[in-house]
């Protein structure tokens, strides 16, 4: 193996390193915390599905530490619903697209609910709803 030297440092004939780096030493990526937001509001929306009109779309907030992310989600519901079911629902979406997309451990998902949407018959006037 021949190895030439150049103005950025010393280069085998095919113009490699001829040292490896470790990985642990060659750096890191990490993932800000507005970007895991994200992900995590657009599974809330993904696990809601059609909200209603006046509803505004989930919003998450998120604390990462090291490799793993606490998240809160702030979501507005349809009324008459399961909440419950419906919180789950987004806690599951969450919690695997995180993981899939960004390789982090949620322990927590956080689900606030904001508002609830009475539903409204067709033929019933406007006004309070009892």
């Amino acid at each position: 193996m021949t190895s030439m030297s150049g103005g950025h440092g010393t280069v085998d004939e095919r113009g490699r390193p001829p040292t490896v780096v470790a990985p642990g030493e060659r750096g890191a990526t990490r993932i800000a915390d507005r970007v895991v937001a994200k992900i995590a509001a657009q599974a809330a929306r993904e696990a809601l599905g059609p909200l209603p009109p006046e509803a505004a779309p989930p919003h998450a907030t998120v604390v990462v530490h090291h490799e793993t992310a606490r998240v809160r989600v702030h979501l507005e519901l349809d009324y008459p619903c399961d909440i419950g079911a419906r919180c789950f629902q987004v806690r599951r979406q969450v919690v695997q697209r995180v993981r899939a997309l960004v390789g982090m451990d949620v322990p927590e998902v956080a689900v606030q609910v904001e508002r609830l949407h009475p539903a409204r018959s067709h033929g019933a006037a406007q006004g309070r709803t009892r």
